[in-house]
């Protein structure tokens, strides 16, 4: 048994275990058997109620993400370079095939229909199982209480310990530099869909919980209950601003308004910090043990994030399509290793300095081991300021980046074809595979798939994406030495504009400054090390200060003075020490690396290399000429272009003949659904669905 195995058994004992703990934390045994014992166990001094929870809930999770970095560590080294992942047991591939196509849901797998099947099978189990315990010893809360208005309290009571078991999950989809993520496969942005279903759960049953306490209150004539802060019990204010600051996240966050006015949602959803404040101020520390890790989690990628934020990054140049993108190529430490179809998060402080937007990367770090390049389509009020911005001939712009973040492993290479079905700028991440697959092939009995490549745009100046296709520096040779199909489809154009109205590509180069460096992981090459070494020890720092605040200040207050100590001052402790732990583990480590980046900064020179100044409209416009005097005359060979037609997918789907064909799919929603619905039809077994896209 592989040391990789070992490590794989003990992190799914550790979950089944955890998850064991929160099937029987409602049950009558969990209460009345095992709570007494553990109490008088776990619950000293030093802990006082927070001991059981820390321990059950708590310290499995931590675990698993420690460990599992040093397992990404280990699994990263171990990676043969010429490996191939391979290729899913045809007797579990259903799994990952698209079981339900729905424009609430997205595109949801028989595998992730089945996991949600089994969390809605935990939360009916934990309400049946809390509900039934807590009729069988119904307490009256006031004198004249009827047993309905009781039961009212108690089944709105529990709603809201439901909702609590949502927010143990909530923060793990958006936690980017999560090592638990990549230990199940997935990544954070193809996780965003779990968050928002969680956040959408958790927000339905909190507004129940909410609303149902409102009308006990008023059946009951205490409404006066609303503007308590109790000092021995939880705190109603302080759930009730929570629940303001929740439902402004939650009506910002439907689809329309992420999309159509995405400041709105962005501005309104950094009001997440004040909610997880008076959220935990609401439940209390107990329960807020049972949600940390998540929390604790989330707080250390998003203090990585600023961290690595403040650094300027070196932008080399910009090459203005067009169609009216802009393709950003960024000076890159030659240690920083990404998979295609990663994702890197820009700010540029100058037009706003807390928006950040995602953009998938195009480069290879194989093929363009010192280079990073995104490409940024001029859409939004934030792009069209970029582009003016670097058209008007700036001789250095401030850029600041998070990331890149992406999945750990190629696992496209597995397929025998490769069939890439984009729509607009959804072909993005396809230019990455496609670069990547160009680095494979020029390997010694290496075997890359045959790839299609099926893109609609609308117009032909958008041809200009394919130039793309090749890198800066590469020639055209390479794109010969693997198996490529274009299949263009313009839309709204019938024919090819003249050769007087293509237009150029414009290449603009920046002066290199000393303030900006080259883009490297915010803790270097061994990343996944360095963080579990913070975690692990900003979690054990929180632990001992923790355990010495409430020994030696804490409990002499409760037992010396006569006094309670307030029940609120408990969760601020934790919260503060919390982030104090983390900032304090983190900016050491970050400090310690900062030497190693700047001297890989001074070594990474700045090399201006020329490009082409046509656009690859004029390759089509050409194409009778003498192709071996055009520089792209590779791509030309096996393009295909139709004009005012669109792609029939469901006979390019079906006409794949080989055994294992991958379907990747980026671009409209409508478009990824359809191709989701051909792949699940069951009219062809070989057929491998995957979606690429934030909006799900």
């Amino acid at each position: 048994m592989s040391s990789m195995t070992v490590f794989r058994l003990i992190f799914l004992v550790m979950f089944l275990g955890w998850l064991m703990i929160w099937v029987m934390l409602p049950t009558k045994v969990y209460k009345n058997e095992w709570t007494p014992k553990l109490n008088g166990k776990l619950n000293s001094t030093y802990f006082e109620g927070q001991g059981t929870n820390l321990l059950l809930f708590s310290f499995p999770v931590m675990f698993i993400a420690a460990f599992g970095c040093v397992y990404l560590h280990l699994q990263k080294n171990l990676r043969k370079p010429n490996s191939r992942s391979v290729v899913t047991s045809n007797r579990l591939s259903f799994l990952r095939r698209p079981a339900l196509v729905m424009a609430p849901l997205g595109i949801v797998t028989a595998m992730e229909l089945a996991f949600v099947a089994m969390f809605v099978a935990l939360l009916i189990w934990s309400l049946a199982n809390y509900l039934y315990v807590s009729f069988g010893h119904l307490h009256m809360h006031k004198q004249g209480e009827k047993v309905w208005q009781a039961k009212f309290r108690s089944v709105s009571l529990r709603l809201g310990y439901i909702g609590n078991i949502c927010w143990a999950f909530l923060f793990f989809p958006v936690t980017r530099g999560s090592s638990i993520l990549p230990l199940v496969g997935l990544t954070s942005e193809s996780s965003i869909k779990y968050h928002i279903w969680l956040g959408h759960l958790s927000m339905i049953l909190f507004v129940a919980h909410t609303v149902g306490f409102i009308i006990y209150w008023a059946m009951t004539n205490q409404m006066a209950m609303m503007l308590e802060w109790s000092k021995t019990y939880v705190s109603n204010v302080a759930g009730e601003i929570a629940t303001v600051l929740a439902l402004a996240m939650w009506v910002t966050s439907s689809y329309r308004i992420r999309r159509k006015m995405f400041e709105v949602f962005f501005y309104t959803h950094q009001l997440y910090i004040l909610y997880i404040v008076f959220y935990v101020l609401h439940v209390g520390a107990a329960y807020f043990c049972m949600i940390l890790p998540g929390i604790f989690l989330f707080v250390v990628d998003r203090y990585l994030r600023f961290l690595q934020s403040q650094r300027r990054a070196r932008l080399d140049s910009a090459r203005l399509l067009p169609c009216g993108s802009i393709e950003l190529t960024f000076s890159k430490s030659p240690g920083l290793y990404y998979n295609p179809t990663s994702i890197l998060f820009l700010n540029v402080p100058s037009i706003s300095k807390l928006q950040w937007h995602p953009f998938t990367i195009t480069s290879s770090c194989n093929l363009e081991q010192d280079k990073l390049s995104v490409v940024v389509k001029r859409l939004g009020s934030w792009s069209q300021e970029l582009y003016r911005q670097i058209s008007s001939s700036v001789d250095r712009l401030e850029l600041s980046v998070e990331g890149p973040y992406g999945p750990t492993s190629s696992h496209f290479l597995r397929h025998e074809l490769l069939v890439l079905v984009s729509g607009g700028s959804g072909i993005t991440p396809f230019i990455s595979i496609i670069r990547e697959i160009i680095f494979e092939s020029t390997k010694q009995n290496c075997r890359v798939p045959r790839v299609l490549l099926v893109c609609a745009f609308k117009n032909s100046a958008d041809l200009a994406m394919l130039d793309l296709l090749l890198p800066v520096n590469g020639t055209p040779s390479n794109i010969l030495q693997m198996q490529l199909q274009i299949e263009a489809y313009i839309t709204r154009e019938g024919e090819l504009p003249t050769e007087d109205n293509l237009k150029l590509l414009q290449t603009i180069w920046f002066k290199p400054n000393q303030l900006d460096s080259p883009i490297n992981a915010s803790l270097g090459n061994n990343n996944w090390l360095w963080l579990g070494a913070i975690i692990v020890s900003s979690f054990v720092m929180f632990l001992l200060i923790l355990g010495i605040v409430t020994r030696y200040y804490i409990y002499p207050f409760d037992h010396n003075t006569g006094e309670t100590y307030h029940y609120s001052y408990y969760v601020l402790w934790d919260m503060f020490l919390l982030c104090a732990c983390i900032f304090i583990a983190s900016s050491a480590v970050f400090l310690f690396l900062k030497k190693e980046h700047a001297m890989e900064g001074k070594q990474i020179q700045n090399l201006e290399v020329p490009t082409p100044t046509t656009s690859p409209g004029s390759w089509f416009q050409n194409a009778n000429r003498e192709l071996e005097s055009q520089p792209h005359q590779s791509l030309v060979q096996v393009t295909k272009v139709h004009f005012g037609a669109r792609p029939d997918l469901k006979r390019i789907l079906f006409d794949c003949k080989a055994s294992d064909v991958g379907v990747l799919a980026c671009g409209p929603r409508k478009m990824r659904h359809e191709i989701a619905e051909i792949c699940s039809s069951g009219l062809a077994d070989n057929l491998h669905f995957e979606s690429i896209s934030f909006n799900w």
